[in-house]
């Protein structure tokens, strides 16, 4: 059985024969793109009117002159070239009959128990394929079961719920109101399930996943029934995606501009959102709860503090959520922002009103003021963690002990002011903060 071993000599396993006219002409023509036309028949030891009609094709390229062309292909360029069942024929895995080597077959899919794509592949393609011959096996039964919100599947998100528990009273609202409208007193069957599956909105798929966890916690239905159904359905983030998110600084610029002279209170999250980096949810639960001269117990210091602590030029206050995976610990911010705060603390918003506010006005919408204010971090900062601190991402920091906390906090509140200074001025001169985002903070003028 040939096979690529990884090495300059990848090629040797490649069966000549097996290939089809048209993948010979096609590497013909690779070779001759890659060395040009003189160049390519000169290396392929053929005459410039014989490799013309190899092209053309008026004659069939012969094996040894394939041969010769693969040695100066890449594996991954002979794969651009030759796929599907015709490269498993070249590679000696299927015979000209095509009757597939059992033994390399069998070999391949015993490396799914130490390869983590593998398995998946080999999962994703079976559900596909033989979704019923699957059930069968697995005797999959869910008849009789209905779906129903009720206080013990609460308790299961909040506290019996393996890996992320769900604790955040907004985010088990949301949950309710989106299982009650689509989900409640419907009956599990398959028809559900792929609806469910096909479904544009990534949180209904999350919740009915975590609700055929609780079934399967309850005993309603089998772990083999869990685990299909949990192969079956994506959760919401089941692609990863990298984003890149342009921020229209000069949309930025409007916003702020528009609600400081029509709408102060979402001013003041706007402002907070951008000197601290926090969520809108999370801004919304701080003006709301407002409580400045609290005490409060910050667990990873193991010690007492008033929720606001003030320094010279700014404040950081305590928020200490850490019951979802949205964080927030500290939030850090320009002291002269104290008198619209005392001014709107206690006023209490839904967070989704502001975000239908920014849409019907056209303005920058909240998520982009915790990038924009990233991106201002990683320009000015030159420690990572502090950064990260700074915006409460403790969970890319790493396992944090109470020493490594307090080295934390402590970064944080030497490299704020800078960064303060940064936004400062970037609100005030929007082409300030373009040059930031774009080159780094400029050094000053030198007399």
């Amino acid at each position: 059985m040939g096979e690529f071993s990884g090495d300059d000599n990848w090629f040797k396993g490649v069966n000549v024969g097996a290939l089809s006219d048209s993948a010979r002409r096609a590497i013909l023509e690779k070779i001759r793109d890659k060395l040009g036309f003189n160049e390519a028949a000169k290396t392929l030891g053929v005459a410039k009117s014989s490799l013309y009609r190899y092209v053309s094709g008026q004659r069939r390229v012969p094996d040894e002159v394939v041969a010769r062309a693969l040695r100066h292909l890449s594996r991954a360029e002979f794969e651009e070239i030759v796929r599907g069942e015709e490269k498993l024929r070249a590679l000696g895995l299927v015979t000209g009959d095509g009757v597939p080597d059992y033994s390399a077959v069998l070999e391949l899919l015993a490396l799914a128990t130490r390869d983590e794509y593998i398995k998946n592949a080999i999962l994703r393609f079976t559900v596909e394929n033989f979704r019923e011959d699957l059930k069968k096996m697995l005797g999959i039964s869910y008849a009789g079961v209905k779906l129903e919100w009720s206080e013990g599947f609460e308790n299961f998100l909040m506290e019996r719920k393996k890996r992320t528990k769900v604790r955040d009273p907004e985010t088990i609202k949301y949950y309710r109101n989106l299982f009650r409208k689509h989900l409640e007193g419907r009956e599990l069957s398959e028809q559900l399930i792929e609806w469910v599956a096909r479904h544009p909105n990534g949180w209904l798929r999350n919740i009915f996943r975590h609700y055929i966890q609780y079934l399967y916690f309850r005993r309603r239905i089998s772990g083999e029934t869990m685990a299909w159904i949990m192969e079956v359905v994506p959760s919401r983030s089941y692609k990863l995606r990298v984003k890149a998110y342009r921020i229209d600084l000069d949309q930025f610029r409007k916003t702020m501009d528009y609600l400081r002279s029509r709408h102060e209170l979402y001013y003041l999250y706007y402002l907070l959102m951008y000197y601290s980096g926090i969520r809108l949810e999370h801004v919304v639960k701080l003006v709301g709860a407002w409580s400045p001269d609290e005490e409060v117990h910050v667990e990873m210091l193991d010690d007492y503090s008033p929720r606001l602590v003030c320094f010279k030029s700014f404040c950081r206050y305590y928020m200490g959520l850490r019951e979802s995976n949205k964080l927030c610990e500290w939030v850090y911010f320009p002291r002269d922002l104290l008198p619209l705060l005392e001014k709107h603390g206690g006023t209490k918003r839904d967070r989704s009103k502001v975000s239908d506010y920014a849409r019907k006005h056209n303005l920058l919408r909240p998520k982009y003021l915790r990038k924009l204010n990233w991106r201002v971090l990683e320009k000015t900062v030159n420690k990572e963690s502090a950064a990260k601190f700074i915006q409460s991402r403790l969970g890319e920091i790493g396992e944090i002990s109470k020493a490594v906390y307090s080295d934390l906090l402590s970064d944080a509140d030497y490299w704020y002011p800078r960064v303060m200074e940064v936004l400062r001025r970037g609100l005030e001169d929007i082409d300030y903060l373009k040059t930031v985002l774009k080159r780094g903070v400029p050094k000053p003028a030198t007399a």
